[in-house]
């Protein structure tokens, strides 16, 4: 279990109760003898109990070298996880929201409770190995000019994951549709903003980072703005990294890891995640400077696309079904589900963005 310091422990227990509202901890006031925090993890968490264990036992201060503070917002997990936490790390800052505020308003109510000098944002299907938040300290410390920086992901088998990416195009959300990745018209412009220009080995100023894993200097994040809570999920990290890299560089440090499991609860609530995908998508393109009729383009090509998919992974589903393969024939029936739910009741949300 992660030894958080002992001061904190009466900020999990102290939640103002309002069945109606969002409970909030309660702070104690500060003193001048209180410890100064170096780092405030903030974890925005949904339904993932047992990652989020091996996440926050993975922030132990004397694992990772700086004093640290790890704040973790539930927004109405079912499974129990925000009792996980209460229970198993009493010295985690948590707060109960009582419906799901979504991951950009989870990572402003974090931001608001925390005392650190620098903000992490983690995603909750990480693991930081020791050492890791030391490695982002220092290199902060070291290079004040740096508004963000962001470690490299690995998956659970150890493989480097996309840590980084350029700034998204109309182009590139367009291939991302099936009408016009078959064309393959717009490949060039996908694979430089996905994988052409990744190099996992370099530290380098790039323009986006992957928002499993955000670090930023506490007066960066106030003065830029926090994270734009029109987003619900997907391309809200895109807009911040954008946000940022206009008045400070923005800066991948491979020599930081992180363990990133990914998309385990966009699994789980694979309509939810498909629906607000698509919109934020969308709504990021409106936010950047993207033409009205390149939107509403942009639109009529996934409006379009999605009945086609739908179809495509149905028939994928069945015949992967018939040979046997039931680990992929998920993974479509996983694609059928989130599909229709996004032709059913996401379609009228995305026009109106």
């Amino acid at each position: 279990m992660a030894n958080f310091p002992a001061a904190r422990e009466a900020l999990t227990h102290a939640l103002a109760v309002d069945e109606a509202a969002t409970r909030v901890p309660r702070r104690r006031p500060s003193t001048q003898t209180e410890d100064i925090i170096d780092v405030s993890v903030c974890i925005a968490n949904w339904n993932c109990r047992e990652l989020l264990r091996a996440c926050l036992a993975s922030l132990a201060a004397d694992l990772q070298g700086v004093r640290v503070e790890v704040i973790v917002i539930d927004n109405a997990s079912a499974d129990g996880a925000a009792d996980m936490v209460a229970r198993d790390f009493p010295d985690a800052v948590l707060q109960r929201n009582a419906s799901n505020a979504g991951f950009a308003r989870a990572n402003n109510q974090a931001a608001e409770l925390a005392r650190g000098r620098y903000l992490f944002f983690l995603n909750n299907d990480t693991v930081v190995p020791p050492g890791t938040l030391r490695r982002l300290f220092d290199y902060c410390a070291d290079h004040p000019g740096v508004g963000m920086v962001g470690p490299r992901l690995r998956d659970g088998d150890g493989r480097a994951q996309v840590s980084y990416r350029q700034k998204p195009t109309l182009a590139t959300l367009l291939h991302r549709t099936s009408l016009l990745r078959w064309t393959g018209i717009l490949r060039g412009n996908y694979l430089r903003y996905r994988r052409r220009e990744f190099d996992p080995e370099t530290t380098r100023p790039v323009e986006i980072l992957m928002g499993a894993a955000m670090f930023v200097p506490r007066g960066v994040f106030f003065t830029c703005g926090p994270w734009d809570e029109d987003f619900t999920f997907g391309g809200e990290d895109m807009e911040l990294s954008l946000r940022v890299g206009r008045d400070y560089d923005v800066v991948y440090l491979p020599s930081a890891e992180i363990t990133h499991y990914g998309r385990v609860s966009t699994r789980q609530h694979i309509g939810f995640a498909s629906t607000n995908m698509a919109i934020g998508f969308a709504r990021y393109l409106r936010k950047t400077g993207c033409p009205g009729a390149g939107v509403a383009l942009y639109k009529l090509v996934v409006t379009l696309d999605a009945p086609l998919q739908l179809a495509d992974k149905a028939a994928q589903y069945l015949w992967r079904r018939a040979r046997g393969r039931r680990d992929k024939a998920e993974k479509s029936l996983l694609a059928v589900r989130g599909l229709g739910h996004f032709l059913v009741k996401g379609l009228v949300p995305f026009w109106r963005v």
